[in-house]
């Protein structure tokens, strides 16, 4: 069956600059049914270059969404028992107000005059989603990457409307690596003479530069090994070097492959305020410690890294766990095996989908 998206509308949403920005839209879908009690909805958040099409064939091309081995009947997220609900981020180019969309006070694209964002900003705007949907609390927030970021920022914002929170290869905050990726691949799309100061709708858009900084983002989410086992140092249609700057190698036209295949789905404006408010993401907000900055959560936790992920390590996982100890929250972590990087919550899904579907069923057990 055809996922159906649905769009929601609201006059204003306040942001963590001060500014006040509206009206909005966000765009989200949803998988199984909310039951009587309304006791059974999962938010699933999701990465950087993600979207609200979450599983299920797309309105759009059929294609299955990012996390449809995760998400449907009987898989971790079963759409048998719960129902699924899943969002554009602010600032997102899917359906969910962001840079590209119309400023009404001017009648053009926002573009830079669209306001920098966090992921608070996110969050509340979600918020504002599942109030309208009637949502008292949350069964679990969940989601990989940026999306475990959302979770955390959920957990500690507002934590009577969270009874668990699922936070998989993700972190706290940023480190200074983790920025310094992100702001090469913003520098690669300005660097594009088509950027024009963002101010391109309309125009050629800079996809050399969004290419290139999909290219740069992609290295980050695998791992040495996957590579070695995907690419080794194979060549691309040809027995030797072509002793020129096109492709040779297998590795070079699969990045390239991808750069292209991003420009067609992406806003770069959109790569730019939505790597920016990841960066600007610190859990701690300025206190004492990241124990005393979870204080407020009352959700169950469950942690889950991977051990060849090296753009988010596991070390910045068990930093988490160990402030949730400290403040005697109920917690599990879990470091899973998986040679494919930062993309094992994406495709490496057998151990971890038991260990949601148990956690989920523990949790749901203990409400009734």
């Amino acid at each position: 069956m055809i996922v159906t998206a649905h769009t929601v509308r609201f006059d204003s949403l306040p942001l963590d600059n001060g500014a006040i920005l509206g009206p909005v839209e966000i765009a989200y879908e949803s998988y199984g049914e909310l039951n009587a009690a309304k006791s059974n909805a999962i938010l699933v958040l999701h990465a950087f270059s993600g979207d609200a099409h979450a599983a299920g064939p797309g309105p759009e091309d059929g294609k299955p969404g990012w996390w449809d081995n995760m998400i449907g009947p009987g898989k971790a997220f079963d759409t048998d028992r719960y129902c699924v609900i899943c969002s554009n981020v602010l600032g997102g180019c899917r359906g969910t107000t962001g840079p590209a969309s119309i400023n009404p006070a001017t009648g053009c694209p926002y573009g830079l005059t669209f306001p920098v964002i966090t992921i608070g900003d996110m969050v509340r705007f979600q918020r504002m989603l599942v109030d309208s949907l009637g949502i008292p609390r949350l069964l679990a927030v969940t989601g990989g990457s940026m999306g475990g970021m959302q979770a955390l920022e959920w957990a500690v914002a507002h934590p009577d409307r969270v009874v668990s929170a699922i936070p998989i290869a993700t972190t706290a905050r940023h480190s200074a690596q983790q920025i310094a990726f992100n702001e090469v691949g913003r520098q690669a799309i300005m660097a594009d003479p088509n950027w024009n100061g963002g101010d391109y709708y309309g125009k050629e858009p800079p996809a050399r530069g969004l290419a290139v900084a999909r290219m740069v983002g992609h290295i980050t989410y695998m791992s040495d090994h996957s590579m070695r086992e995907k690419f080794g140092r194979r060549l691309r249609g040809k027995e030797a070097f072509g002793f020129d700057f096109e492709v040779d190698f297998e590795v070079e036209n699969y990045l390239r492959y991808r750069g292209s295949q991003f420009v067609g789905r992406f806003d770069a404006n959109s790569y730019l305020y939505i790597s920016k408010a990841m960066d600007y993401f610190d859990l701690t907000g300025g206190q004492a410690s990241l124990a005393v900055a979870l204080q407020p959560a009352r959700a169950r936790f469950l942690v889950i890294s991977f051990s060849s992920d090296w753009l988010y390590p596991s070390y910045q996982s068990q930093e988490m766990v160990r402030a949730l100890r400290a403040r005697n929250c109920d917690v599990a972590y879990v470091e899973l095996q998986s040679s494919y990087g930062h993309d094992s919550f994406l495709v490496d899904v057998a151990e971890q989908s038991a260990l949601i579907r148990g956690f989920l069923a523990s949790t749901f057990e203990k409400l009734a």
